[in-house]
């Protein structure tokens, strides 16, 4: 596949977000756009949208290569999802009327309401830190597809890569924000979803099957089992650390971050807010099983044409971009660009709002809209994304672990201590936290879960998963418990 072809499509591809973008902000590009698509989105186009950012590229790519890793995944990847669409619908009945309600712009605008001024901003901290590692990481999986497939062919540097790709997200993102970002995300899901059966379709025209063989094929190899109930203690893919570990992810991961939120927070009113989370469900699970099947496929693939890859985030683009034909490995490009660009520009967006919001108080009794405003936000989005540029230059020069688990590792450690404080503050409105050791207690948990992650085998003679952030919100919510007291009947009423 001439590179020379792959970065045509990759300029059109930009040309057509920026003509997106500059209709959908050439009216208003003011803050409320901004920030919140002036509470005027169609459920439907954000539920079609959140599919895009929810999947990412790490899905596309990492997903479909740990089928046949050498840990032995096969599709025990599925039990996560499963526990993903259990935290979805928790997020849809207990955290979206809580939203909702408050009529909040950022989410972490309740922890100050239900814990103090140290607590929200130790909150919307965790966030920012938290979100610009996981969006460098998957920003940083496509970029080194694009350096491997694309820029190495003409001498481009890593770091060249990186900015120009940063360069064109920041170009249709700065003005119109989530309004351009509820349209764009939802053609760029079209493009990953479609890239997907396509996918499935010239694999199998390549092995010469037709999709009965091909389902009957992935049924009885050695890729296809789902459930794994035996070893409990040292086991990774134990159903109940795997489903535990997936939904209360998808509680910290989505429900607790300004991302995703950000876009339900668009809508007209809860009960389409609720329209949109539980048909996105429906439809995330569905895809992810093919995610899989592509998996199953493509290592099926190489082994009968005796294909090695070194790598198993590798597996798909190699595939694809040098053994199928040029149609597939458009396709294939195509799917990549829009699965991790789609998660990136909300990253974004997120970033710069809940950055404008929580530290900058846009919503505290300002002209929210006044150009003032307007140009502070400008740089605040600038500033971001120098962040993530920085954040992907170092996690190349270190990182050497499959993307996929080095992101739900970072969330079990940056996102179990927001599970610890919307649960305090939703379960124990009786008490008042000291607001200032708020912050210590939240660095504390992710060092005593770091400890036991490294040594629990050995001590305990237990491995833990996904499922640490369980325990990692558990410790905060312990921490905030010994550090609280009873509050006065004033601050009750209050």
């Amino acid at each position: 596949m001439s590179p020379g072809i792959l970065l045509s499509f990759i300029v059109g591809y930009f040309l057509v977000l920026l003509v997106i973008s500059w209709l959908t902000s050439r009216k208003s590009s003011d803050n409320d756009t901004f920030f919140v698509a002036n509470r005027n989105s169609k459920w439907y186009l954000v539920a079609f949208g959140m599919i895009g950012t929810a999947l990412s590229g790490v899905t596309f790519i990492s997903v479909p290569g740990k089928v046949g890793a050498p840990s032995g995944d096969e599709f025990a990847y599925f039990q996560f999802v499963l526990g993903n669409a259990a935290g979805f619908i928790i997020i849809a009945t207990v955290l979206l009327p809580l939203y909702y309600r408050m009529k909040l712009t950022s989410i972490y605008s309740y922890i100050e309401h239900a814990l103090g001024t140290w607590s929200y901003k130790t909150a919307a901290g965790i966030f920012l830190i938290s979100r610009v590692i996981g969006s460098s990481f998957r920003l940083y999986l496509v970029v080194i597809v694009l350096q491997k497939f694309i820029f190495d062919s003409y001498g481009v540097p890593f770091a060249v890569t990186v900015l120009i790709c940063l360069l064109l997200i920041w170009a249709y993102t700065f003005k119109g924000g989530l309004k351009t970002i509820i349209i764009t995300d939802s053609l760029q899901t079209l493009f990953l979803v479609s890239s997907v059966f396509l996918s499935i379709f010239f694999i199998c025209r390549a092995m010469n099957f037709n999709i009965f063989e091909a389902v009957d094929a992935i049924k009885t190899s050695s890729y296809s089992k789902v459930f794994f109930f035996n070893d409990f203690l040292t086991s990774h893919f134990h159903f109940s650390k795997q489903f535990i570990g997936g939904m209360f992810i998808t509680i910290g991961m989505t429900g607790l971050d300004q991302d995703l939120m950000q876009k339900n927070l668009s809508l007209k009113n809860i009960r389409e807010a609720q329209k949109n989370m539980f048909s996105f469900t429906a439809v995330f699970v569905v895809i992810n099983i093919f995610f899989l099947s592509v998996g199953a496929l493509l290592y099926m693939y190489a082994t009968r044409y005796g294909i090695t890859v070194p790598k198993t985030d590798y597996l798909y683009p190699t595939i694809a971009l040098k053994y199928l034909g040029v149609v597939p490995a458009i396709v294939f490009m195509l799917g990549l660009t829009a699965a991790t660009f789609a998660t990136t520009d909300s990253a974004l967006t997120a970033l710069t709002t809940s950055f404008c919001v929580d530290f900058l108080n846009f919503n505290k009794g300002k002209d929210i809209n006044s150009k003032k405003m307007i140009n502070t936000r400008h740089y605040v989005h600038v500033a971001f994304s120098g962040f993530l540029f920085l954040t992907i230059i170092i996690f190349n020069s270190i990182n050497n672990d499959a993307v996929v688990s080095a992101i739900f590792k970072v969330a079990s450690y940056t996102y179990g201590p927001l599970l610890g404080l919307y649960s305090f503050g939703l379960f124990m409105s009786g008490r008042q936290v000291k607001d200032k050791l708020v912050p210590f207690i939240c660095l504390i948990s992710p060092a005593i879960c770091y400890y036991l992650s490294a040594n629990s085998a050995k001590l305990f003679g237990y491995t833990f998963d996904n499922e640490l952030i369980l325990l990692n919100g558990i410790i905060t919510f312990a921490g905030l418990l010994l550090s609280s007291s009873a509050k006065t009947k004033a601050a009750v009423v209050h």
